[in-house]
């Protein structure tokens, strides 16, 4: 027996017309899902400074396109063949929004790094909209007792932050650096406390010593006032430093402040290079290294460790109506320290 659908009243959606352009508040079809897929009613989708990549033009993207990829909802509408979630259950999709399964690295087991991932936002419509499909390999179930707004951020700046520290070989009790308080550094102190570790945390100016410490931080390092690499030394050289706040110069003078066998780890984007000499390498050990957000599972790792230490992103809300304005504020620096929109 041919089934039909019922038609639907339009959803609201933040799309960007063309590479640069403003946001569009348009009306759209609510979309429906093809096999494999899920739709998900949208309840808060965070604002990322990756979504710059969707804004201002990345190859491959196809305009209008609809960026997000922080999206927490609840599943309404199965495509066919999905069996291991079901309607009304909440989810979350994050930066990793699909992999093929079938490259060499899939079939090693290494999906971050699959040669046809997706990405919400760029290979398909993300979460800027009250409604988005998604494939049933980019999703994550989100625990109850963590709210869609709480829930939100921690699907890409949350994610990063922790499975950079979790990578890092830091054990507790070692010394942990984190460089920059802001939308990753206020999680990377957190998670960082709840790891063991002895957090040092290093920003520019007084200003942010009292909320370092209120989060986690046992010490604070004001690089504007002394030289933070030395001062990491007097602590016994940091086993790791995690690099949050994108200023490749900033990077560049804390790799002095590795203890032995230390790692600097980069999360934070920037396009300008990072300054190392080869015996700032050679002697200690040290290493550089780069970090991705993760994998739906290692998104599911990082909302249930959230939820038992009580981890918790710092957030602005904005309604969906105002995403222009939501997104230049978080682009400004300014907020305090992740931006959502709420549906």
């Amino acid at each position: 027996m041919a089934t039909t659908r019922i038609a639907m009243a339009p959803m609201k959606a933040a799309q960007i017309p063309k590479p640069g352009a403003d946001f569009e508040i348009v009306e759209r079809e609510i979309p429906n899902p093809d096999a494999g897929q899920v739709r998900i009613k949208v309840q808060a989708c965070g604002v990322c400074h990756s979504d710059v990549l969707t804004k201002d033009g990345f190859p491959g993207i196809n305009y209008p396109r609809v960026p997000g990829h922080e999206v927490a909802g609840i599943i309404d509408e199965l495509g066919a063949g999905v069996s291991a979630w079901k309607k009304g259950q909440r989810v979350g999709v994050g930066w990793h929004g699909g992999h093929d399964g079938t490259c060499l690295q899939c079939r090693k087991g290494d999906f971050r790094n699959c040669r046809n991932r997706k990405n919400p936002g760029i290979s398909y419509d993300g979460g800027y909209q009250q409604y988005m499909v998604a494939p049933v390999e980019a999703l994550a179930a989100i625990p109850e007792s963590l709210s869609d707004v709480e829930a939100a951020p921690l699907l890409c700046a949350g994610i990063t932050t922790f499975g950079a520290l979790r990578q890092s070989g830091a054990v507790p009790g070692d010394i942990v650096a984190v460089q920059g308080i802001g939308g990753l550094g206020h999680l990377g102190i957190q998670f960082a406390n709840k790891f063991g570790y002895r957090v040092a945390a290093i920003g520019r100016g007084p200003e942010n010593a009292a909320l370092a410490k209120k989060l986690g931080a046992s010490i604070y390092i004001d690089s504007k006032a002394t030289n933070a690499a030395e001062a990491l030394q007097k602590l016994g050289g940091a086993q790791m430093i995690l690099a949050t706040a994108p200023s490749s110069k900033a990077m560049s003078e804390l790799i002095d402040g590795l203890g032995p066998n230390g790692k600097l780890m980069v999360i934070g984007a920037t396009f300008d290079p990072i300054e190392v000499t080869p015996p700032q390498l050679i002697f200690g050990n040290h290493v550089i290294q780069g970090w991705a957000a993760g994998t739906p599972a290692d998104s599911e790792d990082t909302l249930r460790f959230s939820e038992l230490t009580g981890v918790r992103p710092m957030i602005e809300i904005y309604p969906l109506e105002k995403a222009g304005e939501a997104y230049a504020r978080m682009m400004s620096g300014n907020a305090q320290f992740r931006v959502v929109l709420t549906m």
